[in-house]
């Protein structure tokens, strides 16, 4: 364990950028989401790509507690998006 006030180590600052760039990419999709409406085409890629290949169709339910149904993943996706909730699952 590290002392508080004290720099992250090699592996512990390769940790902490790689999450920060994920969270950079998932935050752009989701500007991209916005700015385009889930019929894009480019967010109809990456729906699949998150999804093995296909985007599933609704209804969805996740594993948040008091809102575990979306109509569709479209919807689910605009959730995530707006709560900064980026790697909830289904």
């Amino acid at each position: 364990a590290q002392q508080p006030g004290t720099p992250l180590s090699d592996h512990e600052y390769h940790q902490f950028f790689k999450f920060l760039r994920v969270t950079i990419q998932a935050s752009t999709a989701c500007h991209l989401r916005e700015l385009y409406g889930c019929k894009n085409s480019l967010i109809q890629r990456l729906d699949e790509y998150e999804n093995h290949g296909v985007i599933p169709p609704g209804p969805i339910c996740s594993e948040l507690p008091g809102n575990p149904f979306f109509r569709n993943f479209c919807t689910f996706s605009l959730y995530r998006c707006i709560m900064k909730k980026y790697f909830l699952k289904v």
